[in-house]
């Protein structure tokens, strides 16, 4: 019997592709890393569609991409409360849960759109290539902040 990979307290596997959502209501970022969990990479941006368009891309990207778990972007108050933006994205994860049956893990992504600025600023993109790149750059280093990160202190909340 093959033996299951270990898992982190929020549910996703410490080994194999995990991939990073930016969700926005237009638009989502996705990083991925590698399956050795060593590097992060941004993938795409997703224009949003309709539902069951979104659930279809969703569940396409997880297939082929053949993703163990995902790590959503928990927008919070740089007090740490939670906003109006965190119950949508915590409705948008226990909608996505069914459809993808991989581990969901919420993580905080303050700041992350501001680094991801700043990236492509340091990097000489013009306006509209940021603009561009914006949300899957914001992917990426949520995805690296959530390696980086002991998974457990810094991460608000798991989905159940």
């Amino acid at each position: 019997m093959k033996e299951s990979p270990p898992h982190e307290p929020d549910g996703v596997p410490r080994t194999g592709r995990i991939a990073a959502i930016d969700y926005g209501s237009v638009r989502i970022g996705v990083a991925i890393t590698d399956p050795e969990q060593k590097f992060a990479s941004p993938l795409e941006n997703y224009s949003r569609r309709s539902e069951p368009k979104d659930a279809e891309w969703l569940q396409q990207l997880v297939q082929s991409e053949r993703i163990v778990g995902l790590v959503i972007g928990l927008p919070l108050h740089t007090s740490g409360t939670e906003s109006q933006k965190s119950a949508e994205v915590r409705k948008f994860a226990a909608w996505l849960a069914p459809l993808v049956k991989v581990p969901i893990a919420l993580f905080d992504e303050r700041f992350t759109t501001s680094q991801a600025n700043e990236l492509m600023a340091e990097a000489g993109l013009s306006t509209k290539q940021r603009k561009e790149r914006r949300d899957k750059i914001a992917a990426h280093v949520l995805l690296l902040s959530y390696l980086d990160s002991s998974r457990t202190l810094n991460s608000p909340t798991t989905l159940e």
